[in-house]
């Protein structure tokens, strides 16, 4: 297990069309987008005023041809990316893409828990993390929910590897129980069994908007579907789960309708 606990750090979008989803997240969430400078690729950078939020690139043609489609990806920060992943691979978990570095970032590697949910693990060469928005800020990510092939075992797998702990069980009914998970003293996200229709266990990303009516109206403007929504949940606030023009799945929660 991680010596300290693990936090997602870091958020990643590859689509198809890096062009056309730049411009679909910046009409409907507000980001400015700017070139990474990476010698070798496009890799655009997702900002909220001064702060990098997450990061946009093409699915690699390798990729592609495995079957890989557009999808966001949560990058979970751990003390060290080799040993983090051959923890992984023995307790039942695989690495899609071994630990590889960042030149001048870090160190990171794509990896699936053991019901098949694809995250990243990742190491930062500072230690010292930039400043972020507070809490609900629109544009930042706010909440990270697990769909699984079976919730009680993807959260022991969680906890025992990266120090996560159990808050609030939620009963929904014919929809299962809904596991609150914390990350260092922090309330973060939901873990549940997947419903029959999805096809397989993956993780959604909640990304924090100023009114949720107005923003579903974004995304419809621009060429994206919202497939559920708008939901109030407890606490107050108001949800939609949307995919974008590409097919990426993505998810939004305000505060207010």
């Amino acid at each position: 297990m991680a010596t300290s606990p693990s936090k997602f750090v870091w958020y990643e979008l590859m689509t198809t069309d890096a062009t056309a989803a730049e411009a679909f997240y910046g009409q409907v969430i507000g980001w400015k987008t700017q070139d990474a400078g990476m010698s070798d690729m496009r890799y655009t950078l997702l900002s909220l005023g001064d702060t990098m939020i997450a990061g946009l690139m093409a699915v690699p043609p390798e990729a592609l041809a495995m079957g890989a489609r557009p999808a966001w990806f949560g990058y979970v920060s751990v003390d060290d990316v080799d040993a983090c992943a051959q923890r992984l691979r023995q307790v039942g978990g695989s690495v899609h893409k071994e630990p590889e570095d960042i030149p001048g970032v870090g160190r990171f590697a794509m990896v699936a828990d053991p019901q098949g949910a694809v995250f990243a693990i990742f190491k930062g060469n500072s230690t010292e993390q930039p400043r972020q928005p507070a809490a609900g800020t629109p544009g930042t990510f706010g909440w990270h929910e697990l769909h699984a092939g079976d919730g009680p075992s993807a959260f022991e797998f969680y906890a025992s590897q990266f120090g996560w702990s159990r808050g609030e069980a939620m009963d929904m009914g014919a929809m299962g129980t809904y596991q609150i998970f914390g990350m260092a003293g922090e309330q973060a996200g939901g873990m549940m069994t997947k419903m029959p229709d999805m096809p397989m266990p993956c993780w959604v990303y909640y990304i924090n908007v100023d009114a949720i009516d107005a923003a579903i109206a974004r995304v419809g403007e621009h060429g994206g579907q919202v497939i559920h929504g708008p939901h109030e949940v407890p606490g107050g606030s108001w949800i939609a789960n949307c995919i974008d023009p590409q097919g990426a799945m993505f998810a939004m929660v305000a505060a207010r309708r």
